[in-house]
């Protein structure tokens, strides 16, 4: 399942990011159905080709997303290099006044627990505060989904609130957690010590 030429958006020691294409559908959704007790009740990522299509051209086409997937990067162990690990997206990115997005995420379950998503979190918010010129980005998870609060901690958000009913998701509406950072927070400028 490996990528030849991929260009990557930026690199860290383990992982890189890129946008999604068209071309990666096999690969993801054969590791969507690999990690689905890892991703349930949490997360529902395309599983199959027409899913994948329409998920993809959407994060590929809409200016209000970015997908970034999140590559394996060769370990000099026989792994292969490019292998898709997990992905984050940014959703409903706002301009003008406001510039902020909403970021999503997901571990492939060969992934999972090896801090590969931590790194692969802060190369996209560098993305994001660089070249797409975002000044806030926003988590929302439900309380329960205790790897995902780990990572936006460990990414250095900040709680900033509870929203009950806020997203359906799987038939329900769920209560979630709401984290956040701005370039300030990164940067040690305004709102730095509230962290």
């Amino acid at each position: 399942m490996p990528h030849t030429a991929p260009h990557y958006l930026a690199e860290g020691p383990r992982v890189a990011v890129r946008h999604f294409t068209l071309q990666d559908g096999p690969e993801f959704t054969a590791r969507t159905r690999e990690s689905k007790d890892l991703h349930r009740p949490w997360l529902f990522p395309p599983d199959n080709d027409e899913s994948y299509a329409a998920y993809a051209g959407r994060l590929i086409e809409d200016p209000t997303k970015a997908g970034f997937l999140v590559c394996e990067k060769d370990s000099g162990s026989g792994g292969a290099s490019g292998a898709i690990a997990g992905f984050i997206n940014i959703n409903n990115i706002v301009r003008g006044g406001f510039q902020c997005g909403a970021l999503g995420y997901g571990a492939f379950a060969h992934a999972a627990g090896r801090g590969l998503m931590r790194e692969a979190l802060g190369l996209v918010v560098d993305h994001a505060f660089g070249p797409l010129g975002l000044h806030r980005l926003e988590i929302n998870v439900q309380p329960e989904n205790t790897a995902s609060v780990a990572l936006a901690r460990g990414g250095g958000f900040r709680l900033e609130g509870f929203s009950p009913a806020m997203i359906h998701i799987d038939g329900a509406w769920r209560d979630h957690e709401r984290w956040a950072l701005t370039v300030e927070m990164r940067t040690g400028g305004v709102g730095a010590s509230a962290r």
